[in-house]
């Protein structure tokens, strides 16, 4: 991973869409790392404030050893390295889906409180959230049929065959922080865990901030659903370099035969 400050991060991809105006907030010019003044700057400047599920202000202080998600849902206190692309990405998703990581963070404290720990590892709801926390991607999908094909990892059929729907239909916006960090250094492989949000058509055709704020309603509502943290099959996985216009290579068929990357879904999966 990139370990130096890089101002211009942002324009690597296009995959760091949703985080434009963010960054810009703030300072694209700068020539060293934000610190937490800059990161809290940015969460208080945002449209609307910054909360968690419980109404308490967010706000980053250095890392400590107690819990992470207890004491963020608790003080609103979300601890936050400095000079690290993970927690930039972090704090920047605080404040582009502030619902959905609220809800997040609530459902974290709320399972810790009610289940036992598991003697190994976190529980699967507990997983569900971290690997949406880190890898998810959401998608607003216009037509269903085309939600399936992802699902059956349909890729060539739906990214190359059916390219022209695909960028009419839907919209891929990351939320996973960890997929931001990679995307630094993209590279065959790189995949995430994919939320299928059904939108109507006039969706498609608002302004980028009115989308990212009614995904991050429709997101929230999903993760505080009582069916949302079953299974951490709910999310499909999803090569990100495959999305049309986010790597040069997609612009050519013969991409998308790559099997190691764009894998067939396992025999006898549920494709939903």
């Amino acid at each position: 991973m990139m370990s130096g400050w890089d101002a211009a991060w942002h324009t690597r991809s296009p995959i760091y869409q949703p985080l434009l105006e963010a960054a810009h907030s703030l300072g694209v010019t700068r020539e060293d790392w934000p610190d937490l003044d800059d990161y809290n700057r940015l969460l208080q400047s945002a449209p609307a404030p910054v909360l968690t599920h419980d109404d308490k202000p967010v706000r980053c202080v250095p890392q400590a050893d107690d819990h992470y998600e207890q004491r963020a849902y608790l003080t609103g206190e979300v601890q936050t390295r400095s000079n690290n692309w993970h927690d930039l990405f972090n704090t920047l998703m605080w404040r582009v889906f502030p619902r959905t990581k609220a809800a997040v963070n609530l459902m974290h404290y709320r399972t810790s409180q009610e289940t036992p720990q598991p003697t190994v590892g976190r529980g699967t709801a507990r997983d569900v959230l971290t690997l949406f926390d880190e890898s998810g991607v959401v998608i607003a999908c216009a037509q269903e049929e085309l939600g399936g094909m992802l699902r059956q990892h349909q890729w060539k059929s739906l990214f190359w065959q059916r390219r022209s729907e695909v960028d009419r239909n839907m919209r891929f916006f990351v939320f996973g922080h960890s997929l931001y960090e990679k995307a630094l250094r993209p590279y065959i492989g790189l995949t995430g865990k994919a939320l299928i949000l059904p939108v109507a058509p006039g969706f498609l055709v608002l302004p980028l901030a009115r989308q990212l704020a009614e995904t991050d309603a429709m997101m929230a509502e999903h993760f505080l659903g009582p069916d949302s943290l079953r299974a951490t099959l709910s999310l499909s996985p999803l090569p990100l370099l495959g999305v049309p216009g986010w790597w040069p290579d997609n612009n050519h068929e013969i991409f998308y035969e790559n099997t190691g990357y764009f894998r067939p879904a396992p025999t006898g999966k549920n494709s939903g």
